[in-house]
Parts: structure tokens; sequence; C-alpha cells
């Protein structure tokens, strides 16, 4: 069964979920929809079965499955709103900038009885699931600290660096741990002439003492997507950069050494945003939201906002 999907939004990242939702066997893009005639006509040459429409309201909502918003963040609650009424949404990260926001959301789509998810790809991506087993079965024994660093990435005009880049770190925090941080320290600052603050350093403190730090930049000459994670018995360090090898172990015999062993887990390879998509269509053949569940989004947003 091909679920059939409306798209709005086909600027930068609308073209990255439409490539996904179409190698799924689970959706098929009955409709596009951009305020951009120069974007439409960019989305008619790969999709050109697919109807265009400059406004939302001209489609028909009862013939769609799952909205799939990818718009300036501002608009996203106004959007997601509408549809939830009507239909299964996924948004593009972040759902909205404030908590409220997230609640009215959530109390329209438990109300209508539909489904309400968002883009958070990294979450999906195979390096974090193996990383999720490895926290899970105390492989290498306790977590101790978490680094993250995550620079260079478009500028926003709409959000600053923490809802464009740090919203991905505090995802991934959530999924991992499935806790919230007890402290939260921040600086954020611009490093250049732009709307929105660009820069970003956050410390977390969470219960057993673990301790994370985070820079989210959007000012950089290289793209860096790493994070380190330390364990008594080893470290990790993810690079998603990385085509193949995203995962390296460094593990050693006692604290006493400073020579470590290398090791390159196989992981799962698959775009993560692909694994979004068929997440989504699992979810909505059997009626469930495993992931988004018990407030996901909520503490997700509550954690932004106090940074």
């Amino acid at each position: 069964m091909s679920f059939k999907v409306a798209l709005i939004g086909y600027g930068y990242w609308g073209p990255k979920l439409a490539r996904n939702i179409e190698n799924s066997n689970s959706f098929h893009i009955e409709y596009i929809i951009d305020s951009s005639k120069k974007n439409l006509d960019n989305a008619k040459k790969v999709f050109p079965l697919s109807k265009l429409y400059l406004d939302y309201k001209k489609i028909d909502i009862s013939n769609i499955d799952l909205v799939v918003i990818s718009t300036p963040t501002k608009t996203h609650y106004h959007l997601a709103q509408y549809f939830l009424k009507n239909t299964n949404v996924l948004v593009e990260k972040p759902l909205a900038l404030n908590k409220k926001d997230i609640i009215k959301l959530e109390k329209i789509s438990k109300k209508n009885n539909k489904k309400l998810f968002v883009d958070y790809p990294f979450i999906f991506s195979g390096s974090i699931r193996y990383i999720k087993n490895i926290i899970i079965n105390n492989r290498y024994g306790k977590l101790l600290e978490i680094e993250s660093f995550r620079e260079q990435a478009p500028i926003r005009k709409d959000s600053n660096v923490v809802w464009d880049l740090g919203v991905h770190d505090i995802s991934i925090l959530k999924f991992l741990l499935n806790k919230n941080p007890v402290k939260i320290q921040s600086l954020i600052y611009n490093t250049t002439k732009t709307k929105q603050k660009d820069t970003a350093y956050i410390n977390l403190l969470y219960k057993n003492n673990l301790k994370v730090f985070i820079k989210n930049s959007w000012i950089s000459p290289l793209k860096i997507r790493i994070i380190k994670f330390k364990f008594e018995k080893a470290i990790i360090i993810c690079d998603e950069n990385e085509p193949i090898y995203k995962l390296k172990v460094f593990t050693r015999k006692n604290n006493k050494t400073t020579i470590y062993k290398l090791e390159l887990p196989e992981i799962d390879l698959s775009e993560p945003l692909f694994n979004l998509i068929q997440y989504v269509g699992k979810s909505i053949r059997t009626n469930s939201n495993r992931i988004f569940k018990n407030n996901f989004n909520l503490d997700i947003t509550k954690v932004l906002e106090r940074i």
C-alpha cells in the first residue's frame, strides 16, 4: 500500500525529503506546494507527475495520508495545526520555537487521532542506534562525558544556531539517555553580523554526574559533525561526515595506560532520512508512534528554551 503525500516547501531541505519519500515503497508524492514559482519549476523537473501549487489551501486534504512540512521555522506551528485536524504530519526540525506551541500541537494530534512526527534525522542514523545499544547493554561501563562539535550550516534568519544545529544534539541526547539535564549553562553570541546568534557553547549536567559539552556554529570553513562518548572502558568517536567508518571505538586495558586499541564496528549505513521515512510509513500502517510518545518533542523543546 502506497500512502499519498503532500510536501510543503521545496527549497533547501524539501528536495532531500522528497527524494527519500519517493525512494520509499510506502509513499507517493501527490502534491508539492511552494510559494516560489522557481522552486516549483525545479520540483516539476524531478517529479513531473506530482501536482504543483503555490497555495497549500488549494489541495484536497481528504485525499492525503501524510503532509510533510519543510518551510521556515516560524511557519511550522501554523501549518502543522492546520493539517493535523485532517491527516498525519511530519515537520522539519524544530517543530516550534516554544513549549506552548508544542503542547497545543500534541493536543490537536491526540484529539484528531493523527500522528505527529518531527525530522530529527540523526536519531535514525545507524551510528546513533549503535551507541544506544552500547549504553543499554552497559558494554563499556558508565558513560562519563559527551562532547559534540557541530559546525558549518546555512545561516538562518528565523531562528538562531541553537534551534538550527543544537536541536540535533538535544534530540540525540534525549533519544540516547531518555532524560533531560538537571543543570544548563550556555553562552550564545554572534561572530559575524548575522540577524540571529551564530555560535553557542553549551554545558549540560545530567544525573549520575554525566557531563555534556556542545559547540554549535554556523561560521566555519569546515563542516564538522563529531560526537565523542567517553565511557569507563572506551572512548567512541562518531563522525557523521565519514562515508563508511562513522564510528571509531578506542579501548584500553586499564586506566594506567594511554595505549588504545582501535575497533571499527559495522553499522547500518542507510541514509538517516530514509530510515525516518520508513519509520513514518510503518507507524501509519501499524497505528503507532513509539519514538515520539511520552513528551519526546516537548522535552527537547524545554531544553532548547532553557538554553
